[in-house]
């Protein structure tokens, strides 16, 4: 929206239309506050209005937007030329041209500054004899015309031409030195409001510039003039602006590829070097800062990294950049403060930049640093918790508390215990009993298993597995946890009652001595198990299964198979087969 008010602005500056391009770029300052161009286009168009004091704001704002843009200097010596202030306009013209020396537009306009502030302060020297083209070529009024009018305004646009007509309007004599310019005397022709026939000199009637009538002497009594103050005049409306944004563009591009080329090879103070450079060339691509953060990242300045990514983010939505780039900058700040992580508190900024990298764009890259980061978080708080004597504090309270039947409060008590020591068996054993007790079996079964892995030979760890699976009518497996326990310990009175009790369950099972409602749950159960899925479908033991009801002889035959005998137990045990 910004644009196109500048773009109307522009069209209307270049038509003549000064006060409808105010209009114009007002529209765009009010939608792009913080745009310097804007302002700077509208202290032009104030300027050939002869309104110097708005022209005077608009120039300082511009120099306040940006102080390293050569172009606002020269707004702002013109509005302090206009307003006859001319100390102050070769300060801001020297300014300027400290950005830019090779500047002409800046040149020029130091050159009338000092001239109109010698005229000013020379107040005894002879008037110059008159200029009988001289007034055509004095003011603002002059570009306001070769702009409007059609033919002169394509002239403006050439370097030579413009240049021709500022040396003009400084010395109206230099006239004489461009009549053979056929552009030159259209533009006179624009200016005088007279059209001259182009083609050849003998058709042309222009007057001498340094032939005028000789003035009668002046009188004794006649004050000395001084010499004519020149107006300041408004430089073309940004003509060459797209063309300048270009340039610095592809120059700003040149200084980030020879960065990238110096990071490839480990050169970083090289690479920040021409990533600097191109963030002054042109500031408003955020990737040439989120380079050199980069570049910061690799050499370990973190906190330096940190600033030049929240400047690319500020920069980056003050431009309504694309957000993968604000995604990215966010992203390595993350890094940034990770790589400075000394504790699990310093892991939660990093953390909450991840979260808003991804809210910008979800990148996997972003998402995997942030899963990286919130383990590395708990993992340090665990480190910071662990406290092997607060952990054994809580594990008697817990004891107690299992004593009393509480074993709501008993399973807090040993969980505080695992959080302080996770790598106590003793707390998963009395927590899985816990379980037990409250008929919590996969959470029970789980803590056992934990048991067994932190400690093999703790036979408690076997005695809660096997009673988790018993009650879980998983008899055989149970009958596996007991005798594997018993390995470790053989003369553990809780494995050994736990082999027994199994065993005789599953002889229940093979003598067939359940009820229909019992046999039904079993078989249920049993179906969910894949170690039961696994031999139902297998063909071998589908065969098998098929030779014990109707091939007596090659049942014969499996039984002497230990393999598909341990497959049979398993499915009389399940309730699936029942031997008569």
């Amino acid at each position: 929206m910004a644009d196109e008010a500048k773009a109307k602005g522009n069209a209307a500056f270049s038509s003549g239309d000064f006060n409808t391009a105010v209009k114009h770029f007002t529209e765009a300052i009010n939608l792009s506050p913080t745009n310097h161009v804007l302002y700077s286009n509208r202290s032009a168009a104030y300027a050939s209005l002869h309104q110097y004091d708005a022209a005077l704001s608009d120039a300082k704002k511009t120099v306040d937007l940006k102080p390293d843009w050569s172009k606002g200097y020269s707004r702002l010596g013109a509005a302090h030329l206009g307003l006859h202030q001319y100390e102050d306009a070769v300060s801001a013209y020297k300014k300027g041209i400290e950005i830019d020396p090779n500047n002409e537009a800046l040149k020029s306009g130091l050159a009338d500054a000092q001239s109109a502030a010698t005229a000013s302060a020379s107040r005894s020297r002879a008037a110059p004899p008159p200029n009988l083209f001289g007034d055509a070529f004095q003011g603002p009024e002059m570009w306001a015309k070769l702009t409007a009018d059609p033919t002169t305004r394509v002239f403006l646009q050439q370097p030579d031409f413009v240049k021709a007509m500022q040396e003009i309007q400084r010395n109206p004599s230099k006239l004489n030195e461009h009549l053979q310019d056929q552009r030159v005397m259209q533009a006179l022709g624009v200016l005088l409001n007279v059209k001259f026939k182009a083609g050849g000199g003998d058709d042309m009637e222009v007057p001498e510039a340094d032939s005028p009538p000789a003035p009668s002497q002046p009188t004794k009594q006649e004050s000395k003039k001084p010499d004519p103050v020149p107006e300041p005049e408004p430089e073309p409306m940004e003509i060459t602006e797209e063309k300048e944004k270009k340039e610095k563009k592809e120059k700003a591009l040149k200084e980030k590829e020879t960065g990238n080329a110096a990071y490839k090879k480990k050169d970083f103070e090289t690479a920040i070097q021409h990533y600097t450079k191109a963030m002054e060339i042109d500031d408003e691509d955020i990737s040439y800062i989120t380079n050199r953060a980069a570049v910061y990242l690799e050499m370990g300045k973190y906190e330096d990294c940190i600033k030049d990514c929240e400047k690319a983010v500020e920069r980056g939505r003050e431009l309504r950049a694309d957000y993968k780039m604000i995604a990215k900058a966010l992203t390595r700040k993350g890094t940034a403060l990770v790589k400075m992580a000394k504790c699990s508190k310093d892991y939660e900024p990093a953390i909450e930049t991840f979260q808003k990298a991804l809210t910008e764009h979800r990148n996997p890259d972003t998402l995997k640093k942030l899963n990286d980061a919130e383990k590395a978080k708990k993992e340090l708080e665990q480190q910071e918790y662990f406290d092997p004597k607060i952990a054994d504090e809580e594990r008697e309270k817990g004891n107690e508390s299992f004593k009393q039947q509480k074993y709501p409060e008993a399973v807090k008590h040993y969980t505080e215990s695992l959080r302080r020591n996770p790598k106590d068996p003793k707390a998963y054993s009395n927590r899985a009993a816990c379980y037990t007790k409250l008929g919590a079996l996969p959470e029970g079964l789980k803590d056992a298993e934990k048991c067994i892995e932190l400690d093999p030979t703790f036979s408690k760890g076997y005695t809660r597995k096997g009673a988790v699976q018993f009650f879980m009518k998983e008899y055989d497996k149970a009958l596996e946890t007991y005798q594997e326990g018993l390995k470790h310990d053989p003369n553990n009175q809780e494995l050994l009652d736990g082999v027994r009790r199994c065993v005789e369950q599953i002889n229940r099972a093979s003598r067939g001595d359940f009820s229909p409602e019992e046999l039904k749950e079993r078989q249920a159960k049993a179906m969910q198990d894949p170690e039961i899925q696994n031999i139902l479908s297998d063909p071998v033991m589908r065969q098998v299964l098929v030779d014990f009801q109707e091939n007596p002889k090659a049942a014969q035959e499996h039984t002497k198979n230990p393999m598909v005998m341990n497959k049979i137990q398993k499915l009389v045990t399940a309730g699936i087969v029942q031997l008569r």
